[in-house]
């Protein structure tokens, strides 16, 4: 039985005339169905694309098989029959219908957040996030990628079993992620509900070495190198079994080297095992009221007995019933001990070829940064390089500069006047030349006759003098220059004569009366003799004070250059010390010496590179950088 519901899950009808109805379930992929319809019958007229179906199993719609939707251009008419065939998807389709617009990212977020951010972008919430049995911290990026695709690739890198199960049975569905079952819970027995068994086993597409690669090209392709404990780009698996049989495994979404090593992992499990599968055609023994436990649903593990092949437990990845109304007990069982083998894995790659052409991989640039200036061994060349956020990898970097003499453009410049004080002056000691000497005459003098002043008169005096030699006979006679006062006209010459004998000292002395003197000088010259000589002058500690009126200097304009170039240069990028000391470098390798992260990579952001030179100089330097670029910032301008 069939009911039809549209778009807004509204039942429309319900097909009790439906027949050949069929389904195939498969392990996390989407399920399909079909029925047909009678060519005339009149709920034709319901089943429109994109309408959805709910297919149950007997008419008394109480063994449900779950909700579909039909899909356009896939009904069949037979005119012969009389009939109409409509082709049906599970409703988990239709988280096909929204994508993940341009770039999206998720950085550290558990499974169930994850989830969660995906189902957000639906334009319609048919699906909510349910059981989550996972917490796993994966970082996830999408670009135009459909929300079913970008769903499905979360639990990749697992290195656990899942499965995804839902629940459509109320509206929103429900959309769960768990940990299937790793014990057996039905079996298949030879003569008990086996009818049919065939096992293939294929051990040419074996892989036991698998290189991982993620975005990109060349070099910048990402590998899982830095994060393999082997520092290999590849991981190894039963080797010793089998050899070493390489392959490359491709994935351009992946951009983290963790998520692509652990989803490489995942599969390398699967691939290093030799492709075991099983198709058995069994009875489904569920329709019988004593054997319950014998319903097969995908991600069981089932216990499979035969004579001939033995005993071994595998999961059911496919259950397929093609008629279930007229043939329910017949089905179509697929186990496998793993889920896909290589040429599954290569057809699921061809299939991401198609994701990949709307995916940006980026590509390798030139970063070419110049720089021209004078400097010296105080101011040194400063060129400042910047590497962006988008840039992925940064692959070279290098340094080529030529040392020029230091070069001006004009030789004066205007000035404002000002007065100027001169540093201070010490002083000291000039002496001049010698000097010849020589002899002077002065002018001639006329000559002429002088008289002295008269004095007062003739009077005496009596006095006591002491010459300092007594006379000792005889008498002497002797003169004397003395002041007799005011009264007596001021001083006088006056004659002395010793009227005592020797030993005493009593004098007498006439006073000689008032007189002048004449004298007369005759007309003369005088020679003055001037010896050989220097003069010796003493300036004392000093400074000179200078006083500069305002002006100008007319400029004179022209390149001038020294004659002069420095010995040596000191580069330092980062602060780092480069071991190069000559004056002229060519494609110099300086990456080593840029600042790194915590993970070893060169910082994004700014970097600086000093040139000292040992002198004046003039710095003409490029720094070329090769890098890996993604564009995902901006817009389209």
């Amino acid at each position: 039985m069939i009911k039809v519901y549209d778009l807004n899950m509204k039942q429309q009808a319900i097909l009790e005339n439906a027949f050949n109805i069929s389904y195939e379930k498969r392990f996390n992929e989407v399920w399909s169905a079909s029925f047909s319809l009678p060519l005339d019958d009149i709920k034709n007229e319901f089943c429109k694309p994109f309408f959805f179906v709910e297919i149950f199993e007997d008419d008394e719609m109480t063994e449900r098989i779950d909700l579909f939707r039909i899909m356009p251009k896939r009904a069949r008419k037979n005119e012969g029959a009389k009939t109409i065939t409509y082709e049906c998807e599970h409703v988990l389709a239709t988280l096909m219908d929204d994508i993940l617009f341009q770039y999206h990212q998720t950085t550290g977020l558990p499974t169930d957040e994850t989830l969660e951010y995906i189902l957000e972008k639906q334009t319609k919430k048919h699906w909510q996030l349910g059981r989550v049995d996972f917490t796993l911290f994966f970082h996830y990026k999408w670009e135009n990628e459909t929300l079913l695709r970008a769903l499905f690739s979360v639990p990749r890198p697992f290195d656990r079993h899942y499965q995804w199960k839902w629940d459509t049975t109320s509206y929103p569905w429900t959309l769960n992620l768990v940990e299937p079952p790793s014990t057996a819970d039905v079996e298949i027995r030879y003569r008990k509900n086996m009818r049919e068994i065939e096992r293939t086993v294929d051990p040419n597409d074996i892989v036991t070495r698998l290189y991982p690669l993620g975005y990109g090209e060349g070099v910048n392709q990402l590998t899982i190198r830095s994060v393999n404990p082997t520092g290999q780009p590849y991981i190894e698996k039963n080797v010793d079994k089998y050899g070493v049989v390489a392959r490359a495994w491709v994935d351009r979404r992946f951009e983290d080297p963790e998520s692509l090593f652990a989803t490489a992992q995942a599969m390398l499990d699967e691939l290093s095992r030799p492709f075991v599968s099983y198709r058995v055609s069994a009875v489904d023994l569920s329709k019988l009221a004593d054997y319950p436990v014998e319903r097969f649903d995908v991600g069981q593990i089932v216990k499979v007995i035969d004579e001939d092949f033995g005993e071994f437990e595998a999961r059911i990845v496919s259950v397929r019933k093609r008629d279930v109304k007229g043939d329910p007990g017949n089905v179509e069982i697929e186990i496998a001990n793993k889920k896909k083998n290589i040429a599954g894995s290569i057809a699921d790659l061809n299939d991401r070829q198609r994701i990949n052409e709307v995916y940006a991989q980026g590509a390798t640039n030139v970063l070419t940064f110049n720089y021209h200036d004078n400097c010296d061994a105080n101011i040194p060349a400063v060129i400042p390089i910047y590497i962006d956020d988008d840039v992925v990898h940064v692959n070279t970097c290098e340094l080529t500069f030529r040392t020029k003499p230091f070069r001006a453009y004009s030789r004066t410049t205007e000035g404002g006047g000002g007065i100027v004080t001169t540093t201070a002056s010490g002083g000291g000691t000039t002496v001049t030349s010698a000097s010849g000497g020589g002899t002077s005459v002065t002018s001639s003098s006329g000559g002429g006759t002088t008289e002295t002043t008269t004095n007062n008169g003739a009077h005496e005096h009596r006095l006591m003098a002491y010459d300092g030699s007594a006379p000792t006979t005889g008498y002497t006679t002797r003169y004397y220059h003395i002041w007799l006062g005011q009264q007596h006209g001021g001083s006088a010459w006056v004659k002395l004569e010793t009227t005592a004998p020797a030993g005493t000292h009593p004098y007498t002395y006439d006073l000689i009366g008032q007189h002048t003197h004449s004298v007369t000088v005759p007309n003369h010259t005088h020679s003055v003799t001037i010896p050989n000589h220097t003069h010796q002058i003493t300036i004392p500690d000093h400074t000179h004070e200078i006083q500069i009126p305002d002006h100008t200097h007319d400029v004179k304009h022209e390149i001038v250059e020294l004659d002069t170039l420095p010995t040596s240069v000191e580069i330092k990028v980062d602060g780092n010390r480069v071991p190069h000391t000559a004056i002229q470098g060519d494609r110099i390798d300086i990456v080593d010496y840029l600042e790194k992260d915590s993970n070893g990579k060169v910082k994004r952001g700014r970097h600086e590179i000093t040139i000292h030179p040992d002198g004046l100089a003039r710095i003409e330097a490029d720094v070329i950088l090769r890098v890996f670029i993604q564009s995902r910032l901006g817009g389209n301008y």
